[in-house]
């Protein structure tokens, strides 16, 4: 055996993220609770793409996954809701709840894109 194949493997860094992932996920369960009994689904975009926006900014490495956990939230809540709530979406509804992904993929790019914008013009100083 070589002292290369004997070195001890790293322990996996916490993550410094997780107050963001935590953010996400409310914001999803947030806009979930709106979209199912509010029923608009502009105010529920709206509240997507604010909340893509802002970790789009804070965190613009890898935007798509405030995307994903924010976008989840909603299609899965209102699959819950069909099933445990007295309230039962219908199938319209369920299926549209499918588009909160796109004013997500909208706020998190543009946050992203406003981040390096911001550091470009900082950096240019």
């Amino acid at each position: 055996m070589t002292s290369s194949s004997a070195q001890a493997i790293p322990a996996p860094k916490p993550s410094r993220d997780v107050f963001h992932y935590l953010f996400a996920f409310l914001s999803g369960t947030g806009a979930a609770w709106v979209d199912i009994k509010v029923g608009d689904l502009l105010l529920t975009a709206t509240i997507v793409v604010a909340s893509c926006m802002l970790l789009g900014f804070l965190r613009p490495r890898r935007p798509w996954r405030w995307v994903l956990i924010i976008g989840i939230c909603i299609p899965l809540a209102e699959w819950l809701a069909y099933f445990f709530l007295s309230e039962k979406p219908t199938r319209a509804q369920i299926y549209e709840s499918f588009l909160a992904f796109l004013p997500g993929i909208a706020g998190s790019v543009g946050g992203a894109l406003g981040r390096t914008v911001v550091n470009n013009l900082v950096e240019g100083k």
